[in-house]
């Protein structure tokens, strides 16, 4: 059942059970069919939540590139007319506005890894960028990135498949970043999440990456920089 949200002065109608997968997993791995069947059962919930809004107000937000994808560029095939944003995107535009106020920096170096679906498909390089410098941290770029960016390995329905000769792509960008010597590796896609999280523990198994590296979403590093000064208020008891 849809549950109606409200923050920061905005109002949001999650779907819940009612959600389902947009169907990308199975177009790119060829089961158009599948893709069909899904794309026209989540235009049909949508577009009944969205009755009586002209399609130019009908706005999605998503936190997955693939999502974003699907939703944007190829839901339009079956329906489905859309404005769709990124979380990065509506997190961005909050900060901006002074409704989101990061009130104590992330003291740590950070690299981010530009997801295939969100950077070099849909060219939204900025937005998790000025996030990151909003959090307060230093950002490292890997030398390639935005438009030059490397895939984590998951693209293409590949999340399903393993790799079983060469290196593994995620442990190849990964080494990348390994090679700046971050406290953190940032993203934000959740398929790129799982590909490189996998790749950091293989290399601290092999001891070949300091054990406090982690890999966490860029609105992630917003909260922190956030709640550093809510736990500092509450422990003064200001």
């Amino acid at each position: 059942m849809a549950e109606l949200l409200h923050i920061a002065g905005v109002n949001y109608v999650v779907l819940g059970p009612e959600e389902t997968c947009t169907g990308d997993p199975a177009r790119r791995a060829g089961n158009e069919f599948l893709f069909q069947m899904l794309a026209q059962q989540n235009v049909e919930v949508l577009n009944t939540l969205f009755e009586g809004r002209e399609p130019a107000k009908r706005k999605i937000v998503v936190t997955c590139p693939h999502c974003f994808n699907t939703l944007a560029n190829e839901y339009p095939q079956v329906g489905g007319e859309y404005e769709v944003v990124h979380h990065t995107q509506l997190l961005n535009r909050l900060v901006r506005e002074r409704r989101l106020v990061p009130v104590a920096p992330v003291a740590e170096d950070v690299t981010y890894h530009d997801p295939c679906y969100l950077g070099r498909h849909n060219k939204i390089y900025e937005a998790p960028r000025e996030l990151v410098g909003a959090s307060g941290a230093v950002l490292r770029e890997m030398p390639r990135h935005a438009d030059r960016s490397f895939c984590c390995g998951a693209g293409g329905a590949r999340m399903w498949l393993e790799e079983r000769t060469g290196k593994r792509i995620n442990e190849e960008r990964i080494d990348e970043a390994l090679a700046l010597d971050p406290d953190t590796v940032s993203t934000a896609c959740p398929y790129c999440m799982v590909m490189l999280g996998d790749a950091i523990n293989a290399k601290k198994a092999a001891g070949q990456a300091k054990e406090s590296l982690e890999v966490i979403d860029v609105a992630q590093l917003l909260v922190r920089s956030i709640k550093l000064r809510e736990g500092a208020a509450e422990g003064t008891g200001a």
